[in-house]
C-alpha cells in the first residue's frame, strides 16, 4: 500500500511538473510573439538626473558668422514614479552638481510635455528664460571673466507637436522613454502629423556684441516668429542580447514662417518656407524588475530667414534613468484605484 502511496505520490508530481512546464512554455511563447510588454500592474519607481536648455542662435547671412546663447540650467537630481498613464517626478539642482564657472545667472521656468499615447507622440513646449551666456568661452567676454554675459536677454518659446505612429502594435515610444513597457523585439514605425511654434528674443540693448559686428547699424535688440506646417519621421528600436535596446526617432518639418528683427536703426520682417528638426535618442539596458538608461530630445526651430539673419532656438532635455519596478498592495493598490478605473474606462477594450 506505501509502495502504491509513493507511485502515485510520483505520478502526481510528474503531472504537476507538466502542467506547470506547460503554462510556463505557453507564456513564454505569448510573450516571444508580443514586440513589448505592458507593465499595467507596475510601479516605475524612478532615481534620475536630468537638464532642460532653450538656446538661441543668430546666424548672420552676410559674413557666415554665428553667436550662439546659452542659458546656465541646472543638473537636476530627482525622483519619480509611473503607474499606468500617470506620471510624477521631484527634482532639485543640488549645489554640487553645479559647480559655478562664471555663466552668470539664468531665471528660467521650462515645461515641457512628452506623452506617448498608444497610437501618437504628443510633444508641448513652453519656455521662458533670462540670462545667457555666448559660446564659445572666452568669445567677447570683458577682461577677467569666461564669458560674454547678458543678465537681460529674454528667450520665450511656445509649442506643439503632434504625431500619428502608424506601427503601434509592434513599436513602443514608452518603453524607451517612460520605461512602464519593455520591448522585446526590434520594431521601426513611420510618424506622420504637425506642428507650430512661436516666440522671441529680447535685449535692453544690441543682441550682436557691438565689437562682434562690422555695421553696428544692422544690429537689432528684438526679434519675433511664428512657424506652422506638416511634418514627417521615422522611429525604429534596436533591440540586441535581449535585454539591451537603442531607440532613435528623427523627424523633419517644411513650415511657413515669419519673422521680424528690430533695432535703433533697423527693421527687416519676412515670410519664408524651411525645415525644421526634431530628433530623440534612447538607449539602455531593460527587464522585467529594473532598467537603466539615459536619453535625449532635440528640437530645432528656424526662423524664417530675412535678408540679413537666419535665427533659431534649440530645445533639448539630457536624462539618465535608473528604474525599479514593483507590484502594490494593500493600502498603496487601494489609494491608485482612481488611476486603475480612469485607464479601465479609456481603454480601446472596453465595452
Amino acid at each position: 500500500m506505501l509502495k502504491n502511496t509513493f507511485l502515485n505520490i510520483i505520478c502526481l508530481t510528474c503531472i504537476s511538473f507538466a502542467i506547470k512546464a506547460q503554462i510556463i512554455e505557453d507564456y513564454e511563447e505569448e510573450v516571444e510573439g508580443e514586440h513589448y510588454i505592458v507593465f499595467e500592474d507596475a510601479i516605475n519607481s524612478r532615481l534620475y538626473l536630468s537638464q532642460k536648455f532653450t538656446s538661441f542662435r543668430i546666424n548672420d547671412r552676410l559674413t557666415g558668422t554665428d553667436y550662439m546663447y546659452m542659458p546656465n540650467t541646472t543638473l537636476n537630481l530627482g525622483i519619480g514614479a509611473t503607474y499606468r498613464w500617470a506620471t510624477l517626478n521631484l527634482a532639485y539642482g543640488f549645489n554640487f552638481l553645479n559647480p559655478d564657472q562664471g555663466q552668470g545667472d539664468t531665471r528660467y521656468l521650462d515645461l515641457q510635455a512628452h506623452a506617448y499615447p498608444r497610437a501618437m507622440v504628443v510633444d508641448l513646449f513652453g519656455q521662458f528664460y533670462k540670462g545667457y551666456h555666448m559660446l564659445p568661452e572666452g568669445k567677447a567676454a570683458p577682461d577677467g571673466e569666461n564669458f560674454y554675459y547678458r543678465p537681460d536677454l529674454v528667450v520665450t518659446k511656445l509649442g506643439a507637436s503632434v504625431q500619428y505612429v502608424f506601427n503601434f502594435e509592434k513599436f513602443s515610444f514608452n518603453a524607451a522613454f517612460l520605461q512602464n513597457e519593455w520591448q522585446r523585439k526590434s520594431a521601426g514605425t513611420p510618424l506622420l502629423g504637425f506642428e507650430m511654434y512661436g516666440g522671441r528674443a529680447r535685449g535692453d540693448s544690441a543682441l550682436i556684441p557691438i565689437e562682434l559686428i562690422e555695421d553696428p547699424e544692422r544690429n537689432f535688440t528684438r526679434t519675433r516668429f511664428f512657424d506652422l506646417g506638416p511634418n514627417l519621421g521615422y522611429a525604429y528600436t534596436l533591440v540586441f542580447l535581449k535585454n539591451f535596446f537603442v531607440t532613435a526617432s528623427a523627424s523633419t518639418n517644411l513650415v511657413i514662417g515669419h519673422a521680424i528683427q528690430d533695432g535703433d536703426h533697423y527693421r527687416e520682417r519676412d515670410w519664408d518656407v524651411r525645415p525644421n528638426l526634431f530628433f530623440r535618442i534612447f538607449a539602455g539596458y531593460n527587464s522585467e524588475r529594473w532598467s537603466l538608461n539615459g536619453n535625449f530630445v532635440y528640437n530645432n526651430v528656424r526662423f524664417a530667414s530675412t535678408e540679413n539673419f537666419t535665427n533659431s532656438m534649440m530645445t533639448g532635455n539630457y536624462r539618465v534613468n535608473f528604474i525599479y519596478r514593483f507590484i502594490p498592495g494593500g493600502r498603496l493598490k487601494e489609494r491608485l484605484q482612481p488611476i486603475r478605473g480612469i485607464d479601465d474606462e479609456l481603454s480601446p477594450n472596453n465595452n
